[in-house]
């Protein structure tokens, strides 16, 4: 299966990037009918967070990283791939 993504210049990586947010977001709203409420809790930044609240910081943060890299040290994002992932963990885990 050939998919044509040049209607926006889209790349592979860009595509599957959107794919994965899309299916972060379905996996929190089937979290969410399962098991409703999602405990809120205080975490290190004191303030009570959902885990919508927690997925929403970890992407943000993920961008952010990911920024950081491309401008301080070039376009190979594997290990920045590597460094959100483990802040999304560390926000999961302590926020």
């Amino acid at each position: 299966m050939h998919l044509d993504l040049s209607w926006m210049a889209w790349t592979w990586p860009t595509a599957t990037f959107f794919i994965v947010i899309a299916l972060l977001l379905v996996g929190m709203s089937v979290w969410e009918y399962v098991s409703p409420g999602g405990n809120p809790r205080v975490g290190v930044l004191r303030f009570e967070t959902t885990r919508g609240d927690r997925l929403f910081i970890s992407l943000l943060g993920s961008a952010f990283i990911h920024l950081a890299w491309l401008g301080l040290v070039g376009p190979s994002l594997w290990w920045a791939l590597a460094l959100s992932v483990a802040y999304a963990i560390a926000v999961f885990r302590y926020v």
